[in-house]
């Protein structure tokens, strides 16, 4: 590249830097986490108990699929499960199982935490799959997580 080139090529480059510097980055907005986020056929989320931490899902080379995985509360983590409900006997109904599931959770949620942890906490459930329910799973776990951010230790009001 002779001289000429080479300075047309740095100035396209400061250029494009300085043009991009004038944009400011989006800033994201904090995960909302649906019924749909974790379900009962994710790998590693039915050897999560009452009370304890776990990350959100991620591939894992080691089991070449999504899992989720145990963290210790006091390790901060991205969820923490706080109840379970089971579900009525019936057909499978997504629809209505997910309404019975959020309001179910909710109501579980408002006892431990009634002013919403000044708003800092979110909830959601984690559903049974058409699959696992004709299996016999009518087993929903609900899940508090921080939507911006980790949860530092547990956020059981029992067990902090």
């Amino acid at each position: 590249m002779n001289l000429p080139s080479r300075r047309w090529a740095v100035a396209a480059t400061v250029g494009t830097l300085a043009a991009l510097g004038a944009i400011e980055p989006s800033v994201s907005a904090p995960l909302t986490k649906s019924d749909a986020f974790v379900t009962a056929e994710t790998s590693g989320i039915l050897t999560i108990e009452g009370g304890e931490c776990f990350a959100d899902p991620a591939y894992s080379r080691r089991a070449a699929e999504v899992v989720v995985r145990y963290v210790p509360c006091e390790d901060g983590a991205d969820n923490q499960a706080y109840g379970f409900l089971q579900a009525p006997d019936g057909p499978w109904d997504r629809p209505g199982l997910a309404g019975y599931a959020w309001r179910g959770c909710g109501d579980f949620f408002d006892r431990r935490w009634p002013d919403r942890d000044g708003g800092t906490l979110a909830y959601y459930p984690i559903l049974p799959t058409a699959q696992t329910w004709a299996d016999g799973d009518r087993t929903v776990m609900c899940a508090v997580y921080r939507p911006g951010g980790r949860l530092g230790d547990s956020v059981l009001p029992q067990l902090r």
